[in-house]
């Protein structure tokens, strides 16, 4: 993995309301990403993960606090370097996949390529390559509705990754996938983290899930409550999982809990 920091979030607060109405959902967050990382957040309902990765797609305002990607203060960006970041430097994968059902899984991943005008045979190796590599050429030309949900989130996350972007944020990216299909996927994304040194930040209440990345931080009331680290070279996903589980029992209340 690159020792080089590709994200850095400063500080980070978020506050919603105001006097008695006030809720802190974030309180003075800090930690880097490192290039190559695949990243886990864990945290209970409420517990703020969510919002700290709306505020690192730049769908949500920091209320104090700087987020950087490769040194730039994405939190001042307007306009044009905005559409620039959301449509070049990150890729973006939801639990419900939002694909366009008017358009076939071929249409829908390079969208975000046709949309800054990307087309013809760049589009098509791009297209190909990761086609094959998340196992979809077989559904290029069906539209979602002639999809099984983990087809459409591979196809989804073929498009998150099209514009090779410089990192992706994956939002409970298996929350809509039975055991079987989450496997696939998290297979995949480790396999395009390992080989292709693609920086991934998820967030996932599942610690089957979380037992793929690197490193996992843990939040707990807008504050962070723990991080681990896994043992590239010693430890396996099984061995990881285990001591997700031991740090979910210390936040309380077993991993029902951590949603």
């Amino acid at each position: 993995m690159n020792s080089n920091r590709v994200l850095q979030v400063e500080s980070i607060t978020k506050v919603y309301g105001k006097d008695d109405n006030k809720t802190e959902a974030l309180r003075g967050i800090s930690f880097d990403v490192l290039e190559g990382e695949f990243l886990g957040i864990m945290g209970a309902s409420g517990s703020g993960k969510t919002t700290l990765l709306n505020c690192i797609a730049t769908m949500i305002k920091p209320t104090s606090g700087k987020i950087m990607l490769k040194h730039r203060n994405i939190s001042s960006f307007k306009g044009g370097q905005l559409a620039d970041y959301r449509g070049k430097e990150i890729g973006y994968l939801f639990q419900e996949f939002e694909l366009l059902d008017n358009l076939t899984a071929k249409e829908n991943i390079i969208l975000p390529l046709s949309l800054h005008g990307i087309t013809g045979k760049q589009a098509e190796s791009k297209l190909y390559e990761l086609a094959n590599r998340l196992d979809i050429v077989g559904v290029l030309d069906k539209f979602p509705s002639q999809m099984s949900g983990g087809q459409k989130q591979r196809v989804a996350a073929a498009r998150s990754l099209i514009s090779n972007p410089s990192i992706v944020l994956a939002d409970e990216p298996t929350g809509a996938l039975d055991s079987k299909n989450s496997k696939i996927l998290m297979d995949k994304l480790s396999k395009i983290n390992k080989e292709h040194q693609k920086t991934i930040v998820m967030v996932t209440h599942d610690a089957n899930v979380a037992s793929y990345c690197s490193r996992i931080l843990f939040i707990q009331d807008g504050c962070l409550f723990h991080e681990l680290r896994k043992n590239i070279e010693t430890e396996n996903t099984d061995n990881f999982y285990e001591r997700i589980i031991t740090v979910i029992a210390q936040m309380g209340g077993g991993s029902a809990n951590v949603l």
